[in-house]
């Protein structure tokens, strides 16, 4: 996978984990608090298409994630 994959992946699964800690229906339901961490995560990829500057592109980047398919 490249970096552009893996930012994909974790940004919906951040998302899904946060919702699932947050929303009081939740059977793992841990504080409203967690609905938070979703907008930043939000916030973060709506940055980013406008920028194209994405921080965990760069921790990625610098763990050597490939940035194009080989």
């Amino acid at each position: 996978m490249i970096i552009n994959d893996w930012v994909h992946t974790l940004a919906g699964f951040f998302i899904l984990l946060s919702l699932s800690l947050g929303v009081e229906s939740s059977p793992i339901f841990h504080s409203k608090y967690w609905l938070l961490f979703t907008a930043f995560v939000g916030l973060n990829l709506l940055q980013f298409g406008f920028s194209k500057y994405c921080p965990m592109g760069l921790i990625l980047k610098a763990l050597g994630v490939p940035e194009k398919r080989a």
